[in-house]
């Protein structure tokens, strides 16, 4: 499978990892009054779908750069790739 890296273009998908579902990036407030309940399902809780998925992949064997990669879990085919900072910062996480 190739991914294609928005700064470093095609890659093998050897040089990455997979990190799991990209809703990790909203990682839950530990102060709130609800944060073990929080934490509980931010690190437990996965979905497994069949179909389209948001991705979270580390390139380690590169610029070590986090990707949101969207990709079809029954034919593999990539949809789209982001940096995980710009889709961060457009949900209001990365400043």
């Amino acid at each position: 499978m190739i991914i294609h890296h928005p700064l470093l273009g095609p890659r093998d998908m050897r040089e990455f990892v997979y990190l799991g579902e990209a809703a990790l990036i909203a990682r839950p407030d530990g102060m709130s009054e609800t944060a073990a309940e929080d934490f509980h399902t931010y690190l437990h809780e996965r979905v497994n779908p069949a179909g389209l998925h948001r991705e979270l992949w580390f390139h380690e064997q590169g610029d070590r750069s986090w990707l949101v990669v969207t990709r079809n879990t029954v034919t593999h085919e990539i949809m789209s790739v982001e940096l995980a900072r710009d889709v961060a910062r457009a949900q209001g996480r990365g400043r």
